[in-house]
């Protein structure tokens, strides 16, 4: 990983260098042993600037440059390899993903072609998809998906990345990415990775049915026989072994653990946003339009005998939901630990975030 992030990303703790990686200048970086990880780029802009800029501001040629870079950095289709057989590889007779690259001992004029024939394997082996002619899709990758040229769709401000072979994945000579050029997409896979790579390594399912289990194994309290400390001891103990027992851990989080690396790499420190409990604070100071409820429609008869549809919000139940929620955070109790490793109660987040000086 620090190879990877070094080598390819090519971040310069120092912020001195301006040569950058395979992304650009890369500015920060949060991310989990297996590589999923959030990245931020020197000047680089949301999808929502991106269509502002193109379509609002009609820079074609901020258009243009941004198409040629997609177009250099991501390939859509089967790389050609050398045009002479003359070296043979392992990745020949076996799947790419089960070998490392090309092996010891072959002659200096032949390891460029090598490698060029284990790309194109590793692409052929890994990169295409395949289904039976009568199966649609669920990915919308199929053949006949060509597009030659990379355009932008004024219509409906997307990018539509040109496709040189519709059964190929996107891919990147040195890294595997995909472009996601409209403004939902993006939002929407920015939160999935987000969401990703800061996830609870145990369910609350899984944790509530360890727990439930463990206090079945401890029995009924009986005061003749158990102390109450010492029941409660073996409780807390019980439960933390339960909840422990059924955690998930990758091969990678197993082989740091042991070997005693990090479990995490970033380049800055970041301080937790608990987003649930601020989402519902500005949900109740200014309810979205688009998330109003709308009430069975109700017909009345006027005086003249029309009948006349009567279509509103549902404001009660809204507000019964905001007030829900405002008594939620108002009653939110959060408990963190102190340096000397202590139970301390701590005040609403929101609050907290509120009454902070502008200092902090």
């Amino acid at each position: 990983m620090k190879a990877f992030i070094r080598c390819i990303l090519g971040y310069d703790p120092k912020q001195e260098s301006v040569d950058g990686g395979v992304l650009g200048l890369v500015k920060a970086y949060y991310g989990t042993l297996h590589c999923h990880m959030m990245v931020w780029v020197e000047g680089s802009l949301n999808p929502d600037e991106i269509k502002r800029r193109i379509m609002q501001d009609n820079d074609v040629e901020f258009r243009d440059r941004l198409l040629a870079f997609l177009d250099d950095a991501i390939s859509t289709s089967v790389p050609s390899g050398p045009k002479d057989d003359n070296v043979s590889i392992p990745s020949d007779v076996s799947h790419a993903c089960t070998v490392r690259e090309i092996q010891r001992g072959i002659p200096d004029h032949l390891i460029q072609e090598a490698k060029d024939k284990d790309f194109r394997n590793l692409v052929k082996d890994c990169q295409i998809h395949s289904h039976s002619k009568r199966h649609v899709c669920r990915f919308d990758i199929d053949e006949n998906n060509y597009r030659e040229y990379s355009s932008f769709d004024y219509e409906k401000g997307e990018l539509c990345l040109r496709c040189l072979n519709g059964l190929v994945n996107n891919f990147n000579d040195m890294i595997i990415r995909a472009f996601i050029g409209s403004g939902v997409s993006a939002k929407a896979i920015l939160y999935y990775i987000t969401d990703y790579i800061t996830k609870s390594q145990l369910k609350l399912h899984v944790a509530y049915t360890a727990l439930e289990l463990s206090i079945k194994k401890l029995g009924e309290y009986n005061p003749e026989e158990n102390e109450m400390t010492t029941c409660a001891k073996r409780l807390l103990q019980r439960c933390s072994y339960a909840m422990i027992s059924h955690q998930e851990l990758s091969v990678q989080q197993v082989v740091s653990y042991l070997l005693e690396y990090e479990d995490h790499f970033t380049s800055h420190e970041f301080s937790p946003l608990y987003w649930m409990a601020f989402e519902a604070f500005i949900d109740s100071e200014q309810p979205s339009p688009e998330c109003c409820v709308s009430s069975k429609m109700t017909t009345t008869v006027s005086v003249n005998g029309s009948h006349e549809v009567d279509n509103e919000c549902d404001n009660d139940s809204s507000d019964a939901d905001s007030d829900t929620s405002s008594n939620d955070d108002d009653n939110e109790l959060v408990v963190s630990i102190d340096p000397g490793g202590h139970l301390v109660a701590c005040a609403s987040r929101v609050s907290d975030c509120q009454l902070q000086g502008e200092f902090l």
